[in-house]
């Protein structure tokens, strides 16, 4: 229990931070199970869309500090590969 008006302003801002990280960590994370139904489902075009969308997340949320932008990168770039992995299936 915070003894200090310091420390009581500081539990206040920790919670506050924790709720927004998580936030933006959940909307991450539902952007890409979409993503990863289009391609589970084989359907190009929503991928594509889909991938659109993941990418704009992630960028935004890589832009403050909840996820470090290497992170995002490298989540960019293996579902680049899922997606360039269908669209190579589809066109064989």
């Amino acid at each position: 229990m915070p003894n200090t008006e310091s420390a009581r302003k500081r539990v206040r801002q920790t919670a506050r931070r924790r709720a927004l990280n998580l936030w933006r960590k959940r909307r991450v994370k539902e952007q890409v199970k979409a993503f990863l139904q289009a391609v589970h489902d084989r359907n190009v075009d929503a991928a594509e869309t889909e991938y659109r969308k993941v990418v704009s997340v992630l960028d935004k949320v890589s832009s403050t500090s909840t996820l470090h932008k290497n992170t995002a990168a490298r989540r960019k770039s293996r579902l680049a590969r899922r997606l360039n992995a269908l669209k190579g299936a589809a066109a064989a």
